[in-house]
């Protein structure tokens, strides 16, 4: 029997011994555990913020650490965003920018995730147009980027006094005396400047309640006189009609003395114009001999997050910081954008910007922008005939007929 116990106690100890050098191996091979997965994202921006976003990537990556990213910036206009999108929801970036009138046709095709991450923060940071502008049927869709996304009037106050710039019919006049010219867009996105002129006048152009067609009153008595005052301004010769990049361009070698554009070209404008830098709500122009004051359309600029990214929780995250208060700073800074975060707008330099004041006395005259898909392409043909000065000589109530037909067609 001792010989038994004795054999018993010495598989007792070794067995311990077993026990305890396993349990000192556990530890070595945690610390072979695989290393954490990139985390990777893609954004689409405007051509004009690429350089702003690729610093706020940087400021988003320190704020993780411990987290490995690759994001990718890309380029895509916020006018065209939702097209794009909308081609191929699972092909588009994980975060993307757009304008606000974009918003419904995203959530009609659930090509946008509702913004879960940080919801309650954004509504109560940001100005309340501009989280309405993200919000359908009480949901949250999307994170303000800015509040700016209207126009008004740049000029040289070197050439124009401020009783020039109350009319653009006086502006038009003494540019072409001068060789000059006041430039505004008619082009490939001619459509969201051309609305000022019918607006102003009182023919309404907007979204039915369907939320897709619209409706339009140009195709009458008096949008024909609103085309036969966009015809007089450019038979002066000194209203030009160009897309905003080659605007400002011209601005910087002299040659356009006046431009409408926003708030985004305000830091390009400003080293075209140095000290004779300034800004002013829109004109007046005239419509069988009256002095109408020109509308404009207001908006927002938001960021949308796709469902079918990979990492929607990462994509819900980098929005959330893309429109912070700190990057809302940045983005003014770097573009001028005016921002939708109430403590960035109350900040000393925001609120003494020249830009960002004529936006704000240009409000009083904007229609907040809602507005179907099917009024950009007519709205834009209709504004680059009348730039050229109908060289078609087209019956203007014809011309107008096939726009409006074109605006108000049915959704397929």
């Amino acid at each position: 029997m001792k010989k038994i116990s004795a054999i018993l106690v010495v598989l007792c100890i070794a067995l311990t011994c077993a026990f305890a050098q396993g349990g000192k191996e556990a530890p070595a091979a945690a610390a072979t555990a695989a290393p954490k997965e990139t985390i990777k994202l893609t954004v689409w921006v405007g051509d004009l913020y690429t350089e702003v976003t690729e610093k706020i990537i940087e400021k988003f990556k320190a704020a993780y650490p411990d987290e490995t990213f690759e994001i990718t910036v890309g380029i895509e206009s916020e006018s065209t965003c939702k097209d794009t999108v909308l081609t191929d929801p699972e092909a588009a970036a994980d975060v993307y920018t757009f304008a606000d009138d974009q918003l419904l046709a995203l959530v009609n095709a659930a090509a946008i995730q509702p913004a879960t991450v940080d919801a309650d923060k954004v509504k109560t940071e940001n100005g309340e147009g501009a989280v309405n502008a993200a919000i359908v049927d009480g949901q949250l869709y999307a994170y303000p980027m800015s509040a700016s996304n209207g126009y008004f009037m740049y000029y040289d106050k070197s050439f124009f006094t401020e009783d020039d710039v109350k009319s653009l019919n006086t502006m038009a006049v003494k540019a072409a005396k001068a060789g000059k010219k006041v430039g505004m867009q008619f082009g490939a996105d001619g459509g969201w400047y051309l609305y000022s002129f019918f607006k102003g006048a009182g023919l309404d152009m907007k979204i039915n309640d369907d939320g897709m067609t619209n409706s339009c009153e140009w195709a009458s008595k008096g949008g024909e006189a609103v085309a036969k005052g966009i015809l007089d301004l450019v038979a002066t010769g000194g209203f030009y009609a160009d897309s905003t990049s080659n605007l400002v361009s011209a601005a910087k070698d002299g040659t356009v003395v006046a431009l409408v554009d926003g708030t985004w070209d305000a830091n390009p404008i400003m080293e075209a114009y140095k000290d004779n830098y300034a800004c002013c709500k829109l004109p007046t122009f005239s419509v069988s001999g009256k002095d109408v004051q020109m509308a404009s359309f207001a908006g927002y600029k938001l960021i949308g997050v796709n469902p079918f990214s990979k990492n929607v929780g990462w994509a819900m995250r980098f929005a959330s910081f893309m429109t912070s208060e700190e990057s809302q700073v940045a983005r003014f800074e770097s573009n001028g954008d005016g921002p939708a975060n109430i403590k960035a707008a109350a900040s000393a330099s925001v609120a003494s910007n020249p830009a960002i004041a004529a936006l704000a006395t240009q409000s009083q005259f904007a229609t907040v922008q809602r507005v179907g898909g099917n009024y950009w392409t007519p709205a834009a043909t209709l504004g680059t005939i009348l730039s050229q000065g109908n060289p078609e000589k087209t019956a203007l109530s014809d011309l107008l007929s096939t726009a409006v037909a074109g605006i108000t067609a049915p959704v397929v």
